[in-house]
């Protein structure tokens, strides 16, 4: 009864206005920084406006990609760090467009909590924005959705939509990839964003650590080393899509090498992929250790340390060796395309001949 005296508002239904303004106070001059000459406007529009530069292409072809951080984000709220968890839901759009030649344009967020946090918002959406000026794409808009009840105390989740574009003659859709074309493989920065339904369930439930836990072998504590942001691959990647004609591209993100690799192989080819051709990170080799995961079910659920694999014409291969080399990049040399059915064969290591 006092409340309908007083006059109910939506800040007593638990939606605090004022709080959200004051979070894109706190994050306007990180989103700024994200801005690239075509972004049109500023914070608070209706919609993010963006003049794509049509001199730049003959037949430019638009590129989309959106995705989350799934499960990875029970980490986040564990250790109560919110600042890099951003980056991985860049990471995971703008990866994704990149393997089709796409150059990133611009990207937009969307958070949903349980109640605005104006400063935890802000770390969010900072992260958002470095990861999205480091890999050359704008932040041009978003929204932060308070909902209260519908999330349990202090939680949130998160997700992007990325817009890039490619010239038509540049596209990489996986129709020139052939028997004899090499495999290069990246690094990963650790176990990004995938498989974290099951890293939790061996690292909390069997193993029964918690995120302060102190691992010798990571020399950090474990919440520390999982927590590691998504690796950006467009820094390293644009000019090789420019500078060559590469056959394929391959985000290694749930699913593994097993179902990713065939989604860019045509049907009379399989990818042979050698397991000892890079030394698998501490962080996997532990997580294989405490849960007793075999050996295929990683390689299949874990980007294993590999985090983007190039397929390339074998004429142009040294030629791909040797700009990364001089860009300064560590690259694996993974395996070969060859006759098949469309399925990856891993071989070597833990998978003998």
């Amino acid at each position: 009864m006092d409340e309908q005296k007083k006059g109910l508002t939506y800040a007593d239904a638990g939606v605090d206005i004022d709080a959200g303004n004051k979070a894109v106070e706190l994050m306007k001059d990180s989103v700024r920084a994200s801005y690239r000459p075509e972004v049109i406007g500023d914070l608070g529009g209706f919609g993010g406006l963006f003049a794509l530069n049509t001199k730049k292409y003959k037949e430019p072809v638009l590129v989309s990609g959106t995705d989350g951080v799934g499960t990875k984000l029970k980490l986040a709220f564990q250790m109560n760090r919110h600042d890099t968890i951003g980056q991985d839901a860049v990471a995971m759009c703008v990866n994704d467009i990149l393997v089709q030649g796409a150059e990133p344009l611009f990207f937009l967020d969307y958070i949903a909590v349980d109640k605005v946090d104006s400063q935890k918002v802000a770390d969010i959406v900072k992260g958002v924005a470095g990861a999205c000026r480091e890999s050359g794409c704008a932040l041009i808009g978003g929204e932060t959705a308070e909902m209260h009840g519908f999330y349990a105390k202090d939680e949130y989740d998160i997700a992007g939509f990325c817009v890039g574009a490619v010239e038509k003659s540049k596209m990489i859709t996986g129709d020139k990839v052939r028997a004899g074309d090499v495999l290069l493989g990246l690094p990963s920065s650790g176990v990004h964003s995938n498989g974290f339904t099951l890293v939790r369930k061996i690292c909390f439930e069997i193993m029964h650590y918690d995120v302060d836990t102190y691992i010798e072998d990571f020399g950090m504590t474990l919440g520390e080393k999982l927590l590691t942001p998504t690796r950006l691959y467009p820094k390293t990647c644009l000019p090789l899509i420019e500078k060559f004609d590469l056959h394929g591209m391959v985000h290694i993100t749930g699913g593994g090498f097993y179902d990713n690799i065939p989604r860019i192989l045509p049907d009379d080819c399989d990818a042979e992929v050698r397991a000892d051709a890079w030394e698998v990170p501490v962080v996997f080799r532990k997580l294989q250790e405490w849960g007793g995961v075999p050996d295929k079910e990683m390689y299949r659920t874990f980007n294993m340390g590999v985090g983007m694999v190039l397929v390339v014409d074998p004429s142009e291969a040294d030629a791909v060796r040797t700009h990364l080399r001089a860009a300064g990049e560590t690259f694996y040399e993974l395996g070969t395309v060859v006759p098949g059915h469309k399925k990856t064969i891993m071989k070597g290591g833990v998978f003998g001949d």
